[in-house]
């Protein structure tokens, strides 16, 4: 007996703030990705998706009732999953008015990701000021992301963690939207043994890398010069990177932040844990700024977005690049197929 094949999933891929680049960049990305995928689903308001699609030419709109349409019709037309917003959209000009539906976006792409409906989501940046100036009380989509999902059945190491990739690089945060000095006065080798976990586990499961080696960054120069230049590095991360090794993951001691992240440097590890922000951000849009992608490691969904923001003082002018957001496609395209294939027949 000669079963079908599963009929293939798009991806969800949530608007973002519709005053910024995201409508736009969605339009340019269909255009890029129609012919060879992936294929997805834009979870938004379909008169914005309209307006930014009028700048570019070639682009067609059209309204959809869910995901197995979106995937029928994609090549020829961008599928939106029409879910309006109550005033019209200014490119350019952000607004508080809109920061609801922009919460519903992203709930109902989580919603159709833990369904099974789509394979995965995509989130288009968000503006974070006019989202807390309506109430939203988490730093970013990652913490919201993880609140959303917390509830779902997950096998793996429990995130979320923040990977960032670009070309031959990812990087891993053990801290993430947090002030320096708070990033650094909360350091815990705790906190670096769960991040390795997480990215070790993910890399396996969502990279296809049976076995991942970290690289730990130091925090400081020299890392710590043998304590001469701060105990960190013997105190708090190099137990840390032991820890690890003792539960079978494949990591270095800390190693100095300023010789980690050069060419041949890169060739001797699959991810480098950074501690703060700027140690992981620097590297990756040195490396390729047009193209980094954000991944988030160990919800029980795939989850990708551009590595940029919403760009509000372009928006609306057919200026904004897309590389990001179509790397960002791509990549949730490979992650989620890697699980397919792993899910149990049945399941």
């Amino acid at each position: 007996m000669i079963l079908a094949a599963a009929k293939p999933r798009p991806l969800a891929l949530s608007l973002g703030d519709p005053a910024g680049i995201g409508p736009e960049i969605i339009a340019k990305a269909w255009l890029t990705l129609r012919h060879d995928g992936p294929a997805f689903m834009v979870v938004g308001d379909y008169d914005a998706v309209v307006a930014a699609a009028g700048v570019q030419s070639g682009v067609a709109v059209r309204r959809v009732g869910g995901p197995d349409l979106a995937q029928t019709i994609f090549e020829d037309a961008l599928p939106v999953l029409d879910l309006p917003l109550n005033t019209p959209v200014v490119a350019g000009k952000p607004s508080s008015s809109y920061a609801g539906a922009v919460i519903r976006w992203i709930e109902t792409g989580v919603g159709l990701a833990l369904s099974g409906g789509v394979s995965g989501l995509v989130t288009g940046p968000i503006a974070k000021a006019p989202l807390y100036d309506a109430g939203f009380k988490f730093p970013g989509h990652t913490e919201f992301l993880a609140e959303l999902t917390a509830g779902a059945p997950y096998d793996g190491e429990r995130g979320p963690v923040m990977l960032l990739a670009a070309r031959d690089l990812r990087v891993v945060l053990v801290t993430i939207h947090a002030a320096l000095a708070e990033a650094i006065g909360g350091l815990s080798t705790d906190a670096i043994v769960r991040t390795g976990l997480v990215a070790a586990d993910a890399l396996r499961r969502d990279f296809g890398i049976a076995r991942p080696h970290l690289a730990l960054a130091a925090l400081n120069p020299h890392a710590g010069e043998g304590g001469a230049l701060g105990r960190e590095e013997i105190d708090i991360i190099n137990p840390a990177a032991a820890q690890l090794r003792e539960l079978g993951v494949s990591c270095s001691d800390a190693r100095p932040a300023d010789t980690l992240f050069h060419e041949s440097a890169r060739t001797g590890y699959d991810a480098a844990i950074c501690l703060y922000h700027d140690q992981a951000l620097i590297p990756i849009k040195t490396i390729d700024f047009w193209s980094g992608v954000n991944v988030t490691l160990g919800l029980p969904i795939v989850r990708t977005s551009p590595d940029h923001g919403v760009g509000f003082d372009i928006a609306g002018r057919g200026l904004a690049r897309a590389d990001s957001l179509i790397a960002a496609v791509r990549i949730a395209g490979e992650m989620a197929a890697r699980r397919d294939a792993a899910r149990p027949l049945g399941r």
